[in-house]
């Protein structure tokens, strides 16, 4: 059914809470990870799921929020709900026909993979390949590429050399699990710059301690 058809039929019927898909226009960018959407009249807050971009004083922040504002702004797009955050938004994937804004955004080297909400694996695959190729945000000199949740918690001092190096060693691409670990650092790496939290199942902050004893 196209969409347009839908967008008439929720003005009709609007949608339950526990509908999965919600239509409607877009009419505000927050970020370049959350928008409003106009569903039935009623403006929903929209965070797409899965990706994380630079917080509003990080480099590339501006950037990614003009690439999302051009895709979405104005148009009538498809989210594809998957849970509500804590902070009362919906999550989601964004979809104009037949293309996820969610992993353009990623592709396009305009936001990180969010590892600690992650489900869709290939989202990884499309950031290593920005990330080699320097697209977007990677093209920022090392010591501006501080992920968001990072930034958050309010680490955005430039990282120690020997710190860059082992950045520059390993990348967060395939291995995801403790046996596929060759070393407590590369452990380390992949549970604090790639935010894969299951190699701390007891959250101690120590990743796989049969190699981090």
């Amino acid at each position: 059914m196209p969409s347009r058809i839908l967008f008439l039929l929720l003005l009709l019927f609007p949608l339950s809470a526990e509908a999965k898909t919600l239509v409607g226009k877009v009419v505000g960018i927050a970020d370049g990870d959350t928008i409003t959407v106009l569903v039935a009249e009623r403006p929903v807050r929209i965070r797409l799921a899965e990706i994380d971009t630079p917080e509003r004083k990080q480099p590339w922040a501006s950037r990614a929020k003009q690439a999302l504002s051009g895709k979405v702004f104005g148009e009538l797009i498809e989210v594809r709900v998957l849970n509500t955050d804590r902070y009362g938004r919906t999550v989601g994937h964004v979809w104009i026909g037949d293309r996820n804004i969610n992993r353009e955004m990623v592709r396009e080297g305009h936001a990180w993979v969010y590892r600690n909400y992650l489900d869709d694996k290939t989202l990884i695959d499309d950031e290593t390949h920005a990330r080699n190729d320097g697209i977007g945000l990677w093209g920022l000199p090392e010591a501006e590429r501080v992920p968001p949740w990072n930034w958050r918690r309010g680490k955005r001092e430039p990282k120690p050399e020997r710190e860059r190096a082992l950045d520059q060693a390993f990348d967060c691409s395939a291995k995801r699990k403790c046996g596929e670990m060759a070393s407590c650092e590369e452990a380390r790496f992949y549970l604090k710059e790639c935010g894969f939290a299951r190699l701390d199942r007891d959250g101690d902050g120590v990743p796989c301690e049969s190699l981090c004893r």
